[in-house]
């Protein structure tokens, strides 16, 4: 196909597929109205392409290790080798490149292995489309559609590419990621103008947008960068906002950018104005640069990350969003609706009633009528009323009373009407929805002596009666009909059609004078592990908010049950009533919220992140994407619709609370040992490079050679690379945790003082006791940081005594290894390219000493950094979010 994403090919005379008869658009993409053979369509995407809007990366391994030579400070290290060379100091060249290379494929063989097990596990929740191949549906992933594919499409389904109708029911989308319409347009089977524009092609269905009603089977025109959406892709696909870990990080960046470019040019001018050999004194500061800054940070962060994403993936929460993982661990608030995830999510008819509260056989009737017709969202309720209905042989009924037209339920009406005929030529509508919303609607209500007007006191007494079936934790839909005039309802011929947008409006009309047949009740009880699980969230600091449609009696009711600490609830039509500023003030201390509608809940989640809170939202229907977005944690279930898991950050794999508190936990261990590896860093590089860089001001020579300062850095990165499966504190477990700018320069700070101390007692002792030369100062020098910057890992990764703390296995062992190594480098022949000399026994006990002292200095150090300095200053290790 050579046509354009929005028309035919240029200089052709080619019709845009839109106006296409179905026929002639089947006979073009070599298709029929069974969709592909798997041979065909394996011919299709080998000439089209997968339908993605970016092009798989082939050779990913080869692309992440080019993607390690990214760094800036990787290439100024690369630079610096060539000025070696140039300057025929092979040796230094070689040991530059020859480091560089060691860091980079460690950082790539752990980014190899870690990216791939994070794809495989989104591939366990990649987007899958119903699609005809060899004539019988499938499930496949979209990313494999191709032109020609026939889909068949219900609600809450994303459309995977763009396409024709070939037939609809009562089908509605909602696109107002493409055209900006705030509600659903209606969509049906048909021929419309080459010169349509895009909001005028009614048969057609586009990427992106997402089906919010009925049912329909479209066949595809185009995939991947030649739909509409890759078309604009670019200008959608805006960045999205950063969250409260990655700020941290970046500015946490810029800090140590200033402090880096600040050092290299005042080293650098230093040596040059001592008259120090200028290549010797670039490569130090260039050296200086690297040893001060945390380079492996992005892989320890993606290394971290996808670590804690197969942890979660084993306790049955996929990652879908990996940077989300620091959010999980923040956050303080969990949105969550009540059906399926407070309750056991089965409903089951607990019976049909009269207005006056008896049992009504007529009623339910015509609450069967109104499920076994509608085509537009499935759900629960309905599948309910049909099973039930079947045990009692109400095919019979319904195959009497066929279905001529239908409203389609929406979210605003909150009901949902059918127009079904009579044996005598007549037409009734059966309207079936929300209690408030159908009083509003009748006029009339059924009585043991007939049908009589529906006065204030008999609305009065079937509003008590609901309120109570609520306050049992009964959930309760009206169902009522009239009998329509000539001309209303439709004809029998629309029966199975999609009205346009004017027959709905006129329809709708129809939804007046009803007559109040009964009530339908729905049994859905609380799950029995339901409350230890809240009372383990709310000891975990994270506080439970039930945000339901549902009607606030039976909210208030489920609450109760689970053990919710319920100190204030809002309704959907209080909450309307209150300005944003009233708003800020009751949300932090509402506990249920009921009877709500999508936006509202999109707007609960905007206010709550306005008050300082990190919010996660749980939902898994159509009417749960906004707030899914809204949200810092957005989670879904694997059972949900595509909208929604598409919306979320993580995928449950079953509708547990229990599974996602275990969730939290993983993102709780991965947030401290991402912020492990900083504090790390910044308590012994910052000290040691500033320590070497003030040296410089008094020794006759460099304090250390580039190649070792590399060198140093590289090793004391292996044990860095493990830090991701360290075992945590249950006091880092205990609270949501956040990224806290201040206490990293302030940890920075007071550490590095203490390195730099120690430092200059080195520099004395081994000038001023021991009288070392050149390369001897260089060797203990190198032996005494490196030593400092091992242990001092294991001091810094716990608050408390570091002793009581079990590191984790393979840190642990990385970090003996790399001191076993460091101790044996001097006696090493290789080790002289290094400039490395033997060390007297007497030197390397001193050595051993200082570095035994700095690690019980520094352990009262940071004693008092979490006790008085902390408090003093109103910062320390971030804690609990108000």
């Amino acid at each position: 196909m050579n046509a354009s994403i929005d028309g035919p090919a240029k200089g052709t005379n080619e019709p845009p597929y839109w106006s296409l008869p179905p026929e002639a658009l089947l006979a073009t993409l070599s298709s029929t109205a069974l969709g592909l053979s798997t041979t065909a369509a394996d011919a299709q995407r080998a000439r089209f392409g997968p339908n993605t809007l970016e092009a798989r990366q082939k050779h990913g391994g080869l692309r992440l290790l080019l993607n390690q030579f990214r760094s800036p400070l990787v290439l100024i290290l690369i630079v610096a080798a060539i000025i070696s060379a140039v300057v025929r100091e092979w040796v230094d060249a070689a040991i530059v490149l020859a480091v560089v290379l060691g860091s980079t494929l460690l950082g790539f063989f752990q980014e190899f292995r870690a990216t791939g097990a994070v794809e495989r596990l989104r591939s366990q929740v990649a987007l899958k489309s119903t699609v005809l191949r060899d004539g019988k549906p499938v499930v496949a992933p979209s990313d494999t559609l191709v032109p020609g594919d026939v889909v068949l499409l219900s609600a809450g389904s994303l459309i995977p590419a763009d396409g024709v109708l070939l037939e609809a029911v009562d089908f509605s989308v909602n696109q107002a990621v493409l055209t900006g319409e705030t509600f659903p347009v209606e969509r049906a089977a048909g021929l419309v103008p080459p010169e349509a524009a895009l909001g005028e092609r009614t048969n057609c269905v586009f990427m992106g947008t997402n089906v919010r009603s009925g049912t329909a089977r479209a066949v595809i025109a185009r995939t991947g960068k030649s739909t509409v959406f890759g078309g604009v892709a670019d200008r959608l696909r805006l960045r999205p906002a950063e969250n409260e870990f990655e700020r941290g990080i970046q500015r946490f960046g810029y800090l140590l950018t200033r402090v880096m470019l600040v050092m290299v040019i005042i080293v650098l001018a230093i040596n040059m104005l001592l008259a120090k050999p200028a290549i010797d004194s670039l490569l130090f500061a260039l050296a200086l640069a690297v040893g001060l800054t945390p380079e492996l940070l992005p892989a320890i962060i993606s290394i971290t990350l996808a670590h804690g994403a197969q942890k979660m993936a084993k306790r049955g929460v996929i990652v879908r969003r990996l940077n989300a993982i620091s959010n999980f661990g923040s956050m303080d608030v969990l949105c969550t609706d009540k059906t399926g995830t407070l309750t056991e999510g089965v409903v089951r008819i607990a019976g049909a009633e009269d207005p006056q509260g008896q049992p009504s056989e007529a009623a339910f009737q015509l609450a069967y009528l109104n499920a076994r017709w509608q085509t537009g969202l499935s759900n629960p309720l309905d599948e309910a009323i049909l099973e039930h209905g079947r045990s009692l042989g109400l095919e019979i009924l319904a195959a009497s009373r066929p279905k001529i037209a239908e409203i389609p339920y929406d979210f605003t009406r909150r009901r949902l009407s059918v127009v079904v005929g009579e044996a005598g030529g007549g037409r009734t509508i059966v309207t079936k929805g929300a209690v408030r919303q159908m009083l509003g609607l009748c006029t009339k209500v059924v009585t043991p002596s007939g049908v009589q007007p529906l006065d204030a006191a008999m609305r009065a007494d079937v509003e008590r009666r609901v309120e109570a079936w609520g306050a049992e934790g009964t959930r309760v839909l009206a169902i009522g009909s009239r009998a329509l005039d000539d001309g209303e309802g439709g004809t029998p011929e629309s029966a199975g059609r999609p009205p346009g947008g004017l027959a709905v409006q006129r329809m709708s009309c129809s939804e007046r004078d009803l007559t109040l047949a009964g009530f339908l009740l729905f049994s859905d009880p609380p799950k029995a592990d339901v409350p230890a699980v809240v009372a383990a969230l709310s000891a975990c600091g994270v506080r439970l908010v039930m945000v339901t449609g549902d009607s606030h009696a039976v909210a208030l009711h489920v609450a109760q049950a689970v053990g919710l600490a319920i100190s204030d609830t809002l309704t959907g039509p209080q909450l309307d009533a209150l300005h944003e500023e009233a708003l800020w003030q009751r949300i932090p201390r509402t506990t249920v919220f009921a009877e709500v509608e999508p936006a509202q809940k999109e707007r609960i989640i905007q206010a709550l992140r306005k008050t300082g809170h990190v919010v996660g939202y749980m939902g898994d229907g159509i009417n749960d994407a906004p707030a899914l977005h809204a949200a810092d944690v957005g989670i879904s279930v694997d059972t949900a619709v595509d909208v929604a898991k598409d919306a979320a950050d993580f995928v449950l794999l079953s509708k547990d609370l229990g599974v996602l508190r275990e969730g939290i936990d993983e993102g709780r261990r991965t947030f401290a040992n991402t912020l492990k590896y900083i504090l790390t860093t910044i308590s012994a590089n910052f000290g040691n490079m500033f320590s070497m860089a003030f040296a410089t001001l008094f020794l006759p020579f460099l304090p250390l050679l580039a190649s070792q300062i590399l060198l140093n850095n590289f090793l004391s990165d292996v044990p860095g690379m493990t830090l991701a499966g360290d075992n945590v504190d249950a006091e880092m477990m205990s609270s949501p945790r956040r990224w806290d700018t201040r206490f990293i320069r302030d940890y920075m700070v007071l550490f590095g003082c203490v390195s730099s101390l120690f430092d200059f007692l080195t520099f004395g002792a081994l000038l001023y006791v021991f009288r070392t030369g050149e390369a001897e100062f260089q060797t203990a020098w190198f032996v005494e940081s490196l030593l400092t910057e091992l242990v001092i890992a294991l001091v810094v990764r716990t608050r408390g005594l570091f002793w009581r703390s079990r590191p984790g296995r393979m840190l642990l062992l990385s970090t003996l290894a790399v001191l076993g190594l460091t101790l044996c480098l001097p006696y090493i022949p290789a080790a002289r390219i290094f400039g490395f000399v033997p060390l007297p026994v007497p030197l390397l006990l001193s050595m051993l000493g200082l570095t035994g002292l700095y690690v019980v200095v520094t352990e009262g150090a940071k004693h008092f950094f979490y006790g008085v300095w902390a408090r003093w200053r109103g910062t320390g290790l971030p804690t609990t979010v108000p």
